[in-house]
């Protein structure tokens, strides 16, 4: 016999509906629709006082809009289709400002809205005067017509085990490029043959945050990372050479762990300059490699110096920006705490700060409130800046941060290019495009996107001689090259397109005898008190593991 159940009446279930967003095909039907839900919500409450005579609460389900952002109903913000639509509750995500959307904003429908182009008058001051005396003979007197590398030439996919971080250019080799990755490894691909390609996995434990070629040697290339040390790396053999370590006595904590970001190298003064992330500058001599003098805070104690880049005429000028909302320059011949020739305060973290790169008298910082900031020069009254250009990059959780760089071959100083946070509904594809932006107008010169580029771009690298761009996407390496330079997209060849599948990986992980490299789940880092005596066993037994893809 049948177990017998106790019969239990369930709970009366009112169903709330948003009769706003329900639009009849008449206003007929809207009329005889609202006799019935008068009916319905009198029928609701009589349910819901004879559910509570009985004691038992009703279940009510809402089908009204909510919006994700401000909790409130009437309207949604969110992705519909291929176009972000954001809460008109709040200020507008692009430029900041309250009274529209980021659809609506005027900036996003010109980048020049509201910028003041750059003047052509003479100056009165006397040092600005010499200085241009000596550089303008360099710049031509017209300005050169702009060539956008705006095809996909060749690809790497999954390149690197994580997200890229970091894009240099050889010196001397046009088809050699070195990409960092936040694992701490060191990619070189020959993009011309695109199948010879060697990341260097030794060369540093964690993120690679910055990078440069010795001016000396061209195989030579020095490397800053958040492990706190610096590196002096053979592009050839990947053996690399640790010139100073912040950390010693390994991990301790949070508050004495120091990691390196900005970094640049003085030619003249043969030093490797870094700094860290508790505001500190440090000197690195490339002839003794080692560190010399104390170090020395030029930016707020405890904040990240995350840029750092000497002027190209006159190197002894260092510009620096940190997450204190301040770009500085500085003196490195009489550097100390507090002897900054100029603060250029921003009112969000800046990402990013670099001189021009002919004459060295302009100044381009890209800041976390979405504006992009140009001196016109540094003579002239730095107080405020000659322009800001709204442009949307101001995410940087889970990506690398943003950095808008110039063009090192346009010898008018008025090119610069950026990755977009901001998608764009392109054939119902949401894509983020890569824009270039004429600073000195602050118009959209063009913005260049690939349909099979999917996933957001903040890193890019122009190449100081060729007209190539190479950018980082996730763990991907693209190479774009002018449309009249490069092959149609039907005709290309599908080895310019190189995937790193997963049978690579599975084939190292078997050669190596331990975890691959490739893998992007945290859980593939060895834990345990074996550990410690593996790594020993490892690093006694070979200098360098040159991983070939």
């Amino acid at each position: 016999m049948p177990p017998q159940t106790r019969r239990m009446p369930f709970p009366k279930v009112v169903i709330e509906r948003d009769t706003d967003s329900e639009q009849s095909s008449s206003e007929e039907e809207e009329e005889e629709e609202e006799e019935p839900a008068v009916l319905v919500e009198s029928e609701n409450e009589e349910k819901a006082d004879e559910a509570k005579k009985k004691g038992k609460a009703p279940i009510t389900i809402s089908l009204k809009k909510v919006c994700k952002v401000c909790k409130k109903p009437g309207h949604e913000a969110g992705f519909k289709g291929a176009t972000y639509i954001d809460c008109p509750m709040k200020p507008c995500f692009l430029c900041k400002m309250p009274g529209h959307t980021t659809v609506t904003c005027p900036h996003r429908v010109a980048t020049e809205y509201g910028v003041i182009p750059a003047t052509h008058k003479n100056t009165r001051n006397a040092l600005e005067y010499a200085f241009e005396r000596q550089i303008r003979p360099r710049i031509p007197p017209i300005k050169p017509a702009y060539v956008i590398p705006d095809q996909v030439s060749c690809a790497v996919i999954r390149y690197h085990s994580r997200r890229v971080t970091c894009l240099e250019f050889h010196p001397t080799n046009n088809n050699i490029l070195l990409s960092g990755d936040k694992k701490g490894q060191l990619g070189v691909w020959d993009f011309r043959k695109v199948y010879e390609k060697v990341v260097y996995g030794n060369v540093h434990s964690c993120i690679l945050n910055n990078m440069k070629f010795s001016p000396a040697s061209d195989g030579t290339v020095y490397a800053a990372s958040s492990d706190g040390t610096v590196s002096c790396t053979d592009v050839e053999t990947g053996i690399a050479l640790s010139l100073m370590n912040l950390n010693p006595d390994g991990w301790q904590g949070p508050s004495t762990w120091r990691m390196l970001y900005g970094m640049d190298i003085n030619a003249e003064k043969g030093a490797v300059l870094v700094a860290d992330n508790f505001g500190f500058l440090y000197l690195v001599d490339t002839r003794s490699n080692n560190r010399t003098g104390k170090p020395i805070l030029i930016h707020k104690k405890g904040s990240k110096v995350v840029g750092l880049h000497c002027n190209p005429v006159q190197p002894d000028l260092l510009l620096s920006c940190g997450n204190d909302h301040f770009a500085r320059i500085w003196d490195i011949r009489r550097i100390e705490d507090g002897s900054s020739i100029y603060d250029l305060a921003h009112s969000r973290v800046v990402n990013s700060a670099y001189f021009s790169p002919v004459s060295g008298s302009k100044i381009l910082t890209t800041s976390q409130d979405n504006r992009l900031c140009i001196w016109d020069s540094i003579f002239g009254n730095m107080d405020s800046p000659s322009r800001e250009i709204v442009h949307s990059h101001d995410f940087n959780r889970y990506l690398t941060p943003f950095r808008a760089e110039w063009d090192p071959k346009d010898p008018s100083e008025s090119l610069a290019v950026i990755g977009r946070y901001i998608s764009e509904n392109y054939n119902g594809a949401a894509l983020h495009p890569i824009d270039f932006i004429d600073i000195s107008t602050g118009q959209l010169v063009a913005e260049i996107m690939d349909p099979n580029i999917t996933t957001i771009t903040p890193v890019n690298k122009l190449h100081p001689r060729d007209d190539v761009l190479a950018s980082g996407s996730s763990r991907s390496l693209f190479i774009w090259r002018p449309k009249e330079k490069s092959e149609p997209v039907e005709q290309m060849d599908v080895g310019k397109i190189f995937v790193c599948d997963r049978d690579d990986k599975k084939r190292r992980k078997r050669k190596f005898g331990g975890e691959s490299d490739d893998s992007d789940d945290d859980k593939s880092i060895p834990k345990g008190k074996g550990f410690k005596s593996q790594k020993k066993s490892q690093s006694k037994s070979s200098l360098s593991i040159k991983v070939r893809r």
